[in-house]
């Protein structure tokens, strides 16, 4: 139940102490001046209840808490502790000499009642007041990700395979309990059955991993299946372990679980591989405040996730961005298409088209007809119909005869070699308008201009990593991670204002 705050939580002599022991130029007084507490409150306040339940917390008092942890990289524990000894702290959090602190658990419950959505709208919040004080435009936005290595220890395919299969029973323990005994007691029997080689041991496990997985998936639904923890732990847990066994059908594929401790993290490369997550951050390039945020598995597609972000940002502000700036993974025809499209975002991009290869002879672009076309012209007036269509790859192959290029004219500036006997192939993307808008752009003085801008993300990146703990999960599964980058962009907005307003304080309110 949600309990309304005090009028004057601090005494006169608590008010007296703190004039004289914090300094007013201390950067939580100036955060405490420049933002409206009181606001996030009333974003944290809808996730209680008004009325049901024992006395809450103060909810301010939580979220502050967890801003400071973000704010000096301090765990659960760690934050209590020095909360009660700063007496800066405790002028933050409106705590008076003899006022109790919370324990340190009850930071977790905080995290989980608010979620993702509760921290997303305190984090829109902090950017809707940046805009308030006339900090952020909408002239230029610019966008980059960097990787975020998971809390986990990535165990062998044969390790793995047993954790799925251990979690699975002790999961399926609560509904099934003698027969979750005689599956146990088969392990023993199956390993030594199996022999000394691996290949025969994870052979064993995985046929004894699907044999459990179909009789649990066979346990009658509970009544109030939707709302009984212990079944929904179980549909998870088969969840993984219908994963698992995909990646074993299926060696080669991509996107392979991890670890069953963490089932969301996955393998990525950036610089070199590693095992977690993609933070992918927008900034305003003019105030260099953080207006959107997101987290991705490792493998996560980050140029599609442009779109996401912009939506994220104007969605919760309700402004139009006009320019955007991407490094060169944006240099993809969906991608392009969907954020320039006049009837959609309609956002002018910038994005670095990479090299060309030199080539002397006529390109797709010398060809008349696009991919959708049935034929294509070439610069001598003939025209193919062979033609081969690549979904996946979005562009259709056209195929020239043999005997069309062999006697034609131009084939010195068309074929790489005269004497080849085969003709010339085209290949027509669907996005071919697309890349070349982009290449023309990149010759332009306004792209040099906004890319310049660019290293301004790189560098809130790289803040985030060094001062707020953004390269390693704190917590396990992407909803949470993305809570913690939430609290780590937050409170990175909050020092930005602070530093762009400068310190408000009164000369004259010092003693």
């Amino acid at each position: 139940m949600l309990v309304a705050p005090k009028d004057d939580p601090l005494s006169e002599v608590d008010q007296t102490i703190f004039a004289k022991l914090v300094p007013f130029d201390h950067p939580l007084r100036q955060a405490e001046t420049v933002i409206d507490f009181a606001l996030l409150r009333e974003q944290v306040a809808a996730y209680y209840s008004p009325d049901l339940g024992r006395p809450s917390l103060e909810p301010l008092l939580m979220l502050k808490l967890t801003s400071l942890q973000y704010m000096y990289r301090l765990s659960d524990r760690q934050v209590i502790d020095r909360a009660g000894t700063d007496i800066a702290f405790r002028w933050f959090l409106c705590l008076g000499l003899d006022d109790h602190l919370p324990d340190s658990s009850s930071l977790s419950y905080f995290r989980s009642r608010l979620g993702t959505e509760g921290f997303q709208a305190v984090f829109h919040e902090i950017v809707a007041q940046a805009r308030e004080h006339g900090l952020i435009k909408d002239r230029l936005r610019v966008k980059d990700a960097t990787h975020v290595i998971a809390d986990v220890a990535i165990p062998a395919t044969l390790q793995l395979v047993a954790q799925t299969r251990n979690r699975l029973l002790a999961a399926a323990e609560a509904f099934a309990a003698d027969r979750v005994t005689g599956e146990r007691s088969r392990i023993e029997m199956i390993r030594q059955a199996a022999g000394a080689a691996k290949d025969e041991q994870l052979e064993a496990r995985i046929t004894h991993l699907r044999e459990i997985l179909e009789w649990v998936e066979a346990l009658p639904v509970p009544a109030d299946a939707e709302g009984h923890p212990a079944w929904q732990k179980l549909q998870q847990a088969c969840r993984v372990a219908h994963k698992v066994l995909c990646d074993q059908d299926d060696p080669s594929a991509g996107d392979r679980l991890r670890s069953v401790v963490d089932p969301d993290a996955r393998r990525g490369k950036h610089g070199a591989y590693y095992d977690g997550y993609l933070l992918d951050v927008m900034i305003d390039a003019d105030s260099e405040i953080v207006t959107a945020v997101d987290v991705l598995p490792a493998n996560g597609q980050e140029a599609a996730n442009a779109a996401r972000l912009i939506q994220q940002e104007q969605e919760a502000q309700g402004n139009q961005i006009e320019q955007f700036s991407i490094d060169g993974i944006g240099m993809n025809g969906p991608v392009l298409r969907e954020l320039q499209d006049p009837e959609g975002l309609n956002v002018e991009v910038f994005v670095p088209p990479g090299p060309e290869p030199e080539n002397k002879r006529f390109g797709p672009e010398a060809f008349d007809g696009d991919s959708q076309a049935e034929a294509v012209t070439c610069p001598a007036g003939q025209t193919s119909t062979a033609r081969s269509r690549d979904d996946e790859r979005h562009r259709t192959l056209f195929k020239f005869a043999d005997k069309t290029c062999a006697d034609c004219p131009l084939k010195s500036q068309c074929l790489n070699n005269e004497n080849q006997q085969a003709g010339r192939k085209v290949i027509k993307n669907d996005y071919e308008a697309e890349y070349r808008a982009a290449r023309a752009k990149a010759a332009t003085p306004e792209y040099k201009a906004v890319r310049r801008e660019h290293p301004k993300v790189e560098r809130k990146l790289s803040e985030l990593v060094n001062r707020h703990g953004s390269r390693r999960a704190r917590s396990r599964g992407q909803p949470r991670v993305l809570i913690q980058q939430l609290l780590a962009t937050s409170v990175a907005n909050i020092k930005r204002i602070v530093t762009l307003l400068g310190s408000p304080v009164c000369a004259a309110a010092q003693p």
